[in-house]
């Protein structure tokens, strides 16, 4: 139960902090390459896919927000595999 109470904290620590501006970087790996990245800057949000990323996540065009962690179920669930996101210090 604490675990639960844990993660559901961690995850709502992580949706008030993406409301700020201040510009976050993520990448956006499938089984250890990174295939593209996760911007926010300035309150927008941009999803970009580099050369070579599968086809299935480059089609994507639902909405991309502050929640991570479900952008990062989602895809996962779309492409069938993994896909992580991990964030970098701006």
């Amino acid at each position: 139960m604490l675990s639960l109470a844990n993660t559901l904290v961690a995850r709502a620590t992580r949706l008030i902090q993406a409301t700020y501006n201040e510009p976050a970087l993520w990448t956006v790996s499938v089984q250890g390459q990174v295939v593209g990245s996760l911007v926010r800057e300035a309150g927008a949000w941009r999803l970009s896919w580099f050369d070579g990323a599968p086809p299935r996540l480059v089609n994507y065009a639902g909405q991309v927000d502050g929640d991570v962690e479900a952008l990062a179920l989602l895809l996962t669930d779309r492409l069938g595999t993994p896909v992580r996101l991990e964030s970098l210090p701006v």
